[in-house]
């Protein structure tokens, strides 16, 4: 009995070495950051992704129309005027028109300030957007994370019921133990199997999570994340720049702004200038004459629709700032309940570690009790769950601080 007792326990120390070994391994991969490989894996299968391509594509485009020379691109028209269906004297009228659309006073600046804040805005959306998909991912990292936790320590009980309930059997048939610790010992087998074979569930639907965010298999060491050191607001006092979700609102905010600014600067249709150049001739005994002209066409304004086409402008640009206050007011909640579950997340493990030395040396000071007689199976069984659940608790403790580590990066706005 005694040899059995010391190879559980030699199986629990070599489990709890690996457990301690793996951590340590994820930190040391920490260097190369799996989490950031993942987080790309994950951005280039993110389907939006490929819209803001589109995105930013017409923003530029729409900063070359901008800075070019006319609003729209000019028109060419020929006209032809002849009586040879009619009287067919030999009149004959070629008729060439140039026409270039016209700049409204201060409305090429206000369509170069649009197609700017557009493209700022498309490219704050990149950056929220893969903060989003980091965020989506580090949650799926840490289920994995404690799912395989869960499934080591299922392994160990089933392992350790195992011996146990053969050291039990044997016993039994000696006449040692009654029946009644018999079959104990086969429920607390029973009990361990069905543990696994549910983490063993658990294990494959997070695997098969990740897989589908990245495209392929997680890493076999799921490496932790460093707390970040910044700030929400930097010294400057620009917040915009510190958090994507916050530089995509004020880009927002820019953007409609802009838009405003375009339509009151737009009261009216863009005028137009035109050159004509006009051939002609009377008759047959005439010769051609040439004649070169200009033409200005000037749009009327209509109040009604300017005053529709503002309003509507300035209601989106309203709508964005206080969509940039709410989203300060979010962000700064979110950073602060983050730090404080990393907070509760530290002392947890603490407690968690004392915790687990004492199940320890209860089970201990049990197995010893029960090998000598002095203790029966139930109690024996009892502490060794007691302790079960410690070292499934610190397991689920350090999983836990890892994760709470990303949840408060994510909310600062730090990508792995």
């Amino acid at each position: 009995m005694n040899s059995i007792v010391s190879r559980q326990l030699r199986l629990v120390a070599i489990l709890a070495v690996g457990v301690l070994a793996g951590f340590s391994a994820q930190a040391a991969e920490g260097q190369t950051s799996g989490l950031a490989s993942a987080v790309d894996q994950a951005w280039r299968l993110n389907p939006q992704a490929a819209g803001l391509d589109a995105r930013e594509a017409e923003a530029r485009a729409a900063q070359d129309l901008a800075a070019g020379l006319t609003p729209e691109p000019g028109s060419l028209s020929i006209g032809n005027l002849s009586d040879r269906f009619n009287r067919n004297q030999g009149r004959q009228e070629f008729e060439l028109e140039l026409a270039v659309p016209l700049w409204l006073p201060g409305q090429k600046t206000a369509r170069e300030a649009e197609a700017a804040s557009q493209l700022d805005e498309i490219l704050a959306k990149r950056a929220a957007l893969r903060l989003e998909v980091g965020g989506e991912l580090r949650e799926a990292w840490w289920a994995l994370a404690a799912a395989r936790s869960a499934k080591l320590m299922a392994s160990r009980r089933l392992e350790t019921a195992r011996a146990l309930e053969s050291d039990v059997m044997r016993r039994y048939r000696v006449g040692e133990l009654s029946r009644i610790d018999a079959n104990l010992a086969q429920t607390e087998t029973h009990a361990a199997n069905a543990e696994w074979v549910e983490a063993q569930a658990t294990l494959l639907q997070a695997e098969q999570a990740v897989q589908t965010l990245t495209g392929s298999p997680a890493p076999m060491n799921l490496d932790e994340e460093s707390p970040t050191g910044r700030r929400l607001i930097d010294e400057s006092g620009d917040s915009a720049a510190s958090h994507p979700w916050l530089a995509v609102t004020a880009a927002a905010a820019r953007s409609a702004r802009a838009r405003a600014k375009v339509a009151d600067e737009s009261r009216r249709a863009a005028p137009e200038l035109a050159l004509r150049v006009v051939r002609e001739r009377a008759d047959f005994a005439e010769s051609y004459s040439s004649s070169v002209g200009i033409k200005l066409k000037i749009p009327f304004s209509s109040g009604s629709q300017v005053r529709r086409q503002s309003a509507a402008a300035q209601a989106e640009a309203n709508q964005a700032e206080t969509d940039l206050l709410r989203t300060q007011t979010r962000i700064r909640l979110d950073a602060e309940r983050a730090q404080r579950n990393l907070q509760s997340a530290e002392r947890q493990l603490a407690m968690a570690h004392e915790r687990r030395q004492l199940s320890a040396e209860n089970l201990r000071l049990a197995e010893k009790a029960f090998a000598l007689g002095a203790s029966d199976l139930a109690s024996l069984l009892r502490i060794r769950a007691a302790a079960f659940d410690a070292e499934a608790f610190l397991d689920r403790q350090r999983v836990a601080r890892a994760a709470a580590i990303s949840r408060l990066n994510q909310a600062m706005g730090v990508l792995p």
